[in-house]
């Protein structure tokens, strides 16, 4: 199986410890969710997924490539779309990713052909020439996910990305990742937020640095709902 694999991940900060054992998966063809309250240890794992830290235990494995053995070809094969915005806001749409396919090696007709394909799936084409700084919340935020789809990756990473969008446009993006995962794409998607997730998607709840369970939604939610399966597991609701 291709995809992404996590194996007994640990680090710690010091002598606190901010995952502890996690493993997981996220297969393609599948929305993921990284389910957490804030301070669960998701962010920390993001840094470990992209090699802004390293682990010392434990096995990362993107789409066949050990992280550890084969730091860039298993990259090369994700893209990542961070909590925090990274654009620039005086660049245009075209230009910003017009420099991100220069920054993996494309250029000419195979750069402008991605571009085209990433501005389609995300709906941005009639966007193209506006600045950054002109787009809205949600536009910026399809931009980004654009910009990491722009080398064809395998693997998906969102570190919650609807953080500060009104709740049209969450819905919005939630919506165009869930399509992503659905043709094929293995999702990762982290959140405090039970509403961005389907009843069939693969939900691993995290907590304290240790993963409480991994399951579909719907069998995580029982006769109940998920909002309330995630409180008892945690003691914490939507919006933590």
């Amino acid at each position: 199986m291709a995809g992404l694999t996590v194996e007994g991940l640990s680090y710690s900060y010091g002598a606190k410890a901010a995952l502890r054992g996690v493993s997981l998966q996220a297969r393609p063809g599948a929305f993921t969710a990284l389910l957490g309250p804030n301070g669960a240890g998701k962010s920390t794992l993001f840094s470990l997924l992209t090699r802004l830290l390293v682990a010392p235990e434990g096995r990362i494995v993107i789409a066949g490539h050990d992280l550890a053995r084969e730091p860039r070809k298993a990259l090369a094969r994700m893209g990542v779309v961070f909590q925090q915005p990274t654009l620039d806001m005086d660049l245009t749409v075209l230009r910003s990713l017009r420099y991100f396919a220069g920054l993996h090696g494309l250029a000419g007709r195979a750069a402008e052909a991605a571009i085209d394909a990433s501005l389609d799936r995300l709906g941005m084409r009639e966007r193209a020439a506006e600045k950054v700084r002109a787009l809205n919340g949600g536009h910026r935020r399809r931009m980004e996910i654009a910009r990491a789809l722009i080398h064809g990756p395998e693997v998906l990473l969102l570190d919650e990305p609807t953080v500060g969008l009104d709740a049209a446009a969450r819905a919005a993006i939630t919506a165009h990742v869930h399509d992503l995962a659905a043709g094929g794409m293995a999702v990762l998607w982290a959140t405090h937020l039970v509403d961005e997730i389907g009843t069939d998607d693969p939900v691993v709840v995290l907590h304290r640095g240790e993963v409480l369970h991994s399951a579909p939604a719907g069998e995580i939610a029982g006769k109940g709902t998920l909002s309330d399966a995630f409180l008892g597991m945690t003691g914490e609701g939507e919006g933590a």
